[in-house]
Formats: structure tokens, C-alpha cells, sequence
């Protein structure tokens, strides 16, 4: 049986602007060790789409950045929303790359990438 690790950030008063978060490079380097050893990624719509950020190469990014994203396109992701019929529509177009799904199940959608 699969081991299931939480990973979580937050601050102490409970929010993580994501956008603006950087991590120490020692904390960076541990990031980069457990997205190398993870077997996937379970996701939130609106994190997915925070994270989509490592889909593609930036020219800014030093060898750190690039063996994250290295590490984090390898592994197989799956995106849960529990959004509205037409957020999720959204979500389907961004995650599989289509126009559109107009058969989305009710409830969540879980999908993998």
C-alpha cells in the first residue's frame, strides 16, 4: 500500500501569498527532493493553476528552478473542484487543454493529468 504525505504552506496567521512566496535555498532544495520522490500531486483548481507557473522554462530561473520544474512536470497530477458547473468547464479547458466539456459529472471533478 501507497504511503499519502500532506504537504502544506502557511503562515502563522493562516495565509501564503503564493505569488509572492520564495523560499530559503535550503528550503527550496528540500521542495525540489520531495517533488523528485513524490508519485503524484493532488490539487485545488486555483492551486493547480498557481503551479501551472512550472510548465514553462523562464530565463531568469538559476539550476534550482529548473530541477523543480523538472521534478514537478515528471510527476502525474490530479486537479479536485468543487467549483461551479462552469468553473469546472474552465478547469477541464486549462488542465486538458480543450475549448471546452460540456458533460462534466456533478459534484467534484477528479481528474489526471
Amino acid at each position: 500500500m501507497a504511503k499519502l504525505v500532506f504537504g502544506m504552506n502557511q503562515s502563522l496567521d493562516g495565509y501564503v501569498d503564493h505569488m509572492a512566496f520564495a523560499p530559503s535555498p535550503t528550503l527550496f532544495r528540500h521542495f525540489i527532493e520531495e517533488a523528485q520522490r513524490q508519485a503524484g500531486s493532488v490539487y485545488g483548481r486555483q492551486m493547480y493553476e498557481v503551479m501551472r507557473y512550472w510548465d514553462d522554462d523562464h530565463p531568469e530561473w538559476e539550476a534550482a528552478e529548473h530541477a523543480f520544474a523538472a521534478a514537478w512536470r515528471n510527476q502525474p497530477k490530479w486537479v479536485v473542484s468543487s467549483a461551479s458547473r462552469r468553473a469546472r468547464a474552465r478547469a477541464w479547458a486549462a488542465v486538458f487543454g480543450i475549448e471546452s466539456r460540456e458533460t462534466i459529472p456533478q459534484g467534484a471533478l477528479v481528474r489526471s493529468l
